[in-house]
């Protein structure tokens, strides 16, 4: 099994599109740290529509930390922002059902969004979000050996095999079946902490 060398001391989570710190992975990872790894130092922003907003709040909130010693973990469009973030920093990265090309797949949703986890909330998602997208756009993993990737298969949004390519080199987890959420988180998180060299 590869794994980073060193336990990070900072982890950095990124929710997905219309996502939330609410978000079902985000909230089992950080129950998980709560009780076995008390002392890490956890970070899940709630991340504005604009892409370049997003990222200035991401790098806002870690210009204090140790670059050495934290990483990232992103869930669809989470995992878009989560690799540029790797890149940036030479951080190690989790990236779930990542999104590969979202400036594509997200011109689609131009308008009115509501949040998935308060459809109360509502936002709306603009055309010069997408051009934001394409210009945070990473050309290539450069270091994927400190990329772990995990994708389903069976993910109903995105196309896995276009994941896979994306993270060729990377270590990556394919699931036959599952979904988009990852409904069945609970049984692949062991892979993200042993990655990530949080457990024995």
């Amino acid at each position: 099994m590869t794994r980073i060398p060193a336990p990070p001391t900072h982890l950095l989570y990124l929710h997905g599109f219309r996502s939330s710190p609410q978000s079902f992975k985000a909230q089992r990872l950080k129950a998980w740290l709560d009780h076995h790894q008390p002392d890490l130092h956890w970070w899940c922003p709630q991340l504005p529509p604009s892409p370049r907003e997003a990222m200035a709040t991401i790098d806002a909130g870690i210009a204090a930390w140790p670059k050495h010693a934290m990483a990232v973990c992103g869930s669809s469009l989470g995992g878009f922002y989560a690799t540029a973030e790797a890149e940036r920093h030479g951080c190690p990265a989790v990236v779930i059902n990542p999104a590969v090309d979202p400036a594509r797949d997200l011109a689609a949703y131009i308008g009115e969004q509501t949040a998935w986890h308060d459809p109360e909330q509502h936002f709306f998602f603009r055309p010069e979000y997408v051009d934001e997208l394409r210009a945070l756009t990473v050309p290539a993993v450069t270091r994927p050996e400190r990329t772990l990737a995990i994708i389903a298969k069976g993910d109903e949004l995105l196309d896995w095999r276009e994941m896979s390519v994306r993270y060729a080199g990377a270590r990556q987890h394919l699931i036959d079946g599952s979904d988009h959420a990852l409904s069945d988180f609970d049984h692949h998180l062991p892979i993200l902490l042993e990655f990530l060299n949080l457990c024995d």
